[in-house]
């Protein structure tokens, strides 16, 4: 059995070993001899911030401890009944996790809710709406703290009344973005902050793909919102077809490049998404709400007998003369109409004076 200190000395190993540190372990292989020959192998290589140092592996794991109570940090590991068994099926499990918030909320039905930081409207909304019903129906809502998709998938996930669990690219006691202290501060209220990096790490380019795949691996499912075709979010739905995690997505408008990388994995075999039952129903949890259509993004079967609603879309915001022209409505008429539907909130207007439809609230 591994002590609290063999696990966190452990995680400060570079990552790339951890797989075969992990596989000792599962051996019941001894800590001590285990962490003795890394320990000698980093020496020869002369690697990793403790070697760099010269200071032992314990030395340091001392300190990193002494850094998570200092920024209230909860240290999760191997050898804690809390550490989620879903991580277990990874061949490199994190040796140890600092949580900010309660570490009880991974051990729930999970779903991530992931997409482009610079998404469109349309995705902030839809992702928000999922959210939200999700959490209103006790299933924890798990993303990644970033602008955009992630974003709302948190915030949406407290308006439903339950948890959302944020796995971070940075240390758990630092925030990024840094606008979303606010954000991260009621999710640690709600759920938990989560990293595999040791307090005090700053966000880099390359900690982003490795905490992609740990929120693959906690969640039952991975619901793409929206993603470009260099979207960090596919790296997350690849992460979980390869653990078995069942993927799916919502589709977007083909007028643009927000969603090819959404679009591609629905042609690809992943479940369309067009309202919270389709998420529900996969993991085998179905309640019967109304379908979206895919192009007006109203409800199936509904008709819109309003022709200047009827020229406008969801997920493409349009001008005027863009809404005159598929409504045959005169421009003054068609001004005043959007004014009221706007007021109504039916419609939202963009900067430069464009117009898209609001997305309804049928998702939850």
């Amino acid at each position: 059995m591994w002590s609290e200190e063999a696990c966190i000395a452990a995680a400060l190993v570079p990552a790339w070993r951890w797989a075969q540190i992990a596989s000792a372990w599962r051996r019941g292989e001894p800590a001590d001899q285990v962490l003795a020959q890394q320990w000698a192998e980093g020496q020869a290589r002369g690697r990793g911030v403790a070697w760099a140092r010269g200071e032992t592996l314990a030395q340091r794991a001392a300190e990193v401890t002494a850094a998570a109570v200092r920024a209230g940090l909860v240290q999760v590991t191997w050898a804690s009944p809390d550490y989620p068994v879903r991580l277990l099926d990874l061949p490199d499990p994190p040796p140890a996790l600092w949580v900010r918030g309660d570490p009880g909320w991974w051990h729930g039905t999970a779903v991530a809710l992931v997409g482009s930081r610079a998404c469109t409207n349309y995705a902030r909304t839809v992702a928000g709406q999922l959210a939200e019903a999700l959490s209103a129906r006790g299933l924890v809502v798990v993303s990644g703290l970033a602008r955009g998709v992630d974003a709302a998938a948190h915030a949406g996930a407290l308006a439903g009344g339950g948890g959302t669990v944020a796995i971070l690219g940075s240390g758990a006691d630092i925030v990024y973005p840094p606008e979303h202290e606010g954000l991260a501060a009621a999710v640690a209220g709600r759920g938990a902050l989560v990293s595999e990096f040791v307090p005090g790490t700053s966000p880099r380019p390359a900690w982003f793909p490795r905490r992609n795949r740990l929120i693959a691996a906690l969640c039952r499912a991975v619901v793409v919102v929206e993603a470009g075709e260099r979207s960090g979010s596919l790296i997350t739905a690849r992460c979980a077809a390869e653990q078995g995690r069942d993927v799916l997505a919502v589709p977007g408008s083909i007028l643009g490049p927000h969603n090819r990388g959404g679009h591609a994995l629905l042609r690809d075999g992943a479940r369309v998404v067009m309202h919270v039952d389709d998420i529900l129903d996969e993991l085998g949890m179905a309640g019967g709400r109304p379908a979206l259509d895919p192009v007006t993004g109203a409800p199936s079967g509904a008709t819109d007998t309003d022709p200047v609603l009827a020229a406008l879309h969801v997920s493409e915001a349009r001008d005027l003369d863009d809404v005159v022209a598929r409504s045959g409505v005169p421009a003054t008429t068609a001004l005043a109409r959007l004014l009221e539907l706007e007021l109504a909130g039916a419609v939202v207007r963009s900067p430069g004076g464009r117009f898209a439809r609001t997305v309804p609230a049928v998702l939850g």
